[in-house]
């Protein structure tokens, strides 16, 4: 004789995402080296949490280029592709005194 008590559905299993350059937390964790590989030949890898981007890991060489170079030279390539850049820009400060340091 079957039981007529009403059955709790199995929790359901999240699958791996198979979107391309989309990966799972934990698919990411357990497969780090491929993931890496994937960056470098494929490009930005997301990885997603609760079924959300969490992060996306890019190559050092574009995370530099998107962080924007340190030494300045976003700001001068700006600065040489503005249409003001003939215009020249002149201090309005005097020079500050110079204390004798002999005393």
């Amino acid at each position: 004789m079957k039981s007529k008590m009403a059955r709790t559905p199995k929790p359901r299993r999240r699958t791996r995402d198979r979107r391309p350059g989309r990966w799972l937390l934990q698919d990411a964790k357990a497969r780090f080296s491929e993931l890496v590989r994937r960056v470098r030949t494929e490009g930005p890898q997301h990885v997603t949490v609760h079924g959300r981007d969490e992060v996306v890991v890019v190559a050092a060489e574009e995370f530099r280029r998107l962080k924007g170079d340190l030494t300045g030279e976003a700001l001068i390539a700006a600065m040489q592709a503005s249409p003001y850049r003939h215009i020249e820009i002149e201090s309005r400060r005097s020079r500050m005194p110079v204390r004798d340091v002999n005393l």
